[in-house]
């Protein structure tokens, strides 16, 4: 079994653990949506650039990159179609990059088993510093985990 890398593990929670994919997909659903409705309300309009869909596409991203190279709609239905998706696509755009970090670095505090897993790491890391007494508990804990921890593959596997 191939050993995932630590980049790997870090794609696999970003797309598993986060509203990473949804947030994409949602703003692409946007894109094509709005870039057709501007290339409805533009293509009767005299003295547009927009004239074909691909024109609109390629305005729908210069426009909510703010790059300040796309062209501008000449009707004012256009102008407002555009308006919305720049600020609708931009809080969605940042937002859903604000909700990935935070999600993923707040993953770890919600899985306490991990947490449980860190802190038997730590400990054992620190076994030599442990007296006796230390030790002691240590190994009743242990043992009373093991203990659980059968009890509770025998309730699943008697499901």
């Amino acid at each position: 079994m191939k050993r995932k890398t630590r980049f790997s593990r870090f794609v696999h929670d970003i797309l598993t653990h986060t509203p990473f994919l949804k947030m994409l997909l949602l703003l692409i659903v946007m894109w094509l949506a709005f870039s057709a409705g501007l290339y409805v309300v533009e293509s009767g309009t005299e003295g547009t650039k927009i004239s074909s869909y691909g024109n609109a596409l390629y305005w729908g991203i210069a426009a909510f990159s703010t790059a300040g190279i796309a062209d501008t709609p000449v009707s004012g239905l256009s102008q407002l179609i555009g308006g919305i998706w720049i600020v609708l696509g931009s809080s969605i755009f940042f937002g859903s990059i604000v909700a990935t970090i935070t999600t993923y670095f707040m993953r770890p505090l919600q899985r306490p088993a991990r947490q449980i897993i860190e802190t038997i790491e730590y400990n054992l890391e620190q076994l030599e510093n442990l007296s006796i007494e230390e030790l002691d508990l240590l190994k009743e804990t242990t043992d009373a985990l093991i203990l659980h921890m059968e009890y509770l593959k025998e309730m699943h596997l008697s499901d």
